[in-house]
Order: structure tokens, then sequence, then C-alpha cells
């Protein structure tokens, strides 16, 4: 692997980095600001009853979708490995005999 391409991979992470903290840092950053009539915060809420939340958390997901999930992935698989197979053969150096 040459030079060029070893520079072009890290500029490739630096980027991906950046990009990964630049959509990270205002949420890193967020706080919640007094309002300046000396109520409460900027976008705060107070109901003016309780509200009673009740959370129903039903199985995950069914068993013959983790199946197709599965069987997809290892056809996927397949695939790749064959094609990159092909990929490498093609680009072996043929060894022919003279006689």
């Amino acid at each position: 692997m040459t030079l060029i391409y070893r520079i072009r991979r890290l500029a490739g992470v630096l980027a991906g980095v950046l990009l990964v903290s630049a959509v990270a840092a205002p949420a890193a950053f967020a706080t919640m600001r007094p309002d300046p009539d000396g109520g409460a915060y900027y976008g705060s809420y107070t109901p003016a009853t309780p509200v009673h939340v009740q959370t129903t958390v039903v199985g995950g997901m069914p068993g013959w979708q983790i199946t197709l999930i599965a069987v997809g992935a290892a056809l996927l698989a397949a695939a790749v490995t064959l094609l990159l197979a092909r990929v490498r053969a093609a680009h072996r150096k043929t060894i022919t005999a003279t006689a």
C-alpha cells in the first residue's frame, strides 16, 4: 500500500471523527437558562394536574424475523466472499509452462 492511500485513509478517519464531534457538541453543551422575569427556566412546562404514565413493553422481534435476517446476512457474506475470490483469481499472474 502506498503512502498516498495511507494518507487518504487517515484523512477520512479524521474527517469522520470531526463530523461526529461536530454533531455531538451541541448536545454536550446544552444548558437550561433561567427566565429573565424570575420565573421558571426557558422551555420548562409544569402540568396543572399530575399525569399518570403506564409503560407497556411487549416482546421484541419475532423469531421468524431473526431467522430471516440471519439467512440474509449469510447469503450476503457468501456473495461478497465469492466476488472477492473471483477478483483475487483474476489478478493473479498465470504461470505458463514452456516446452
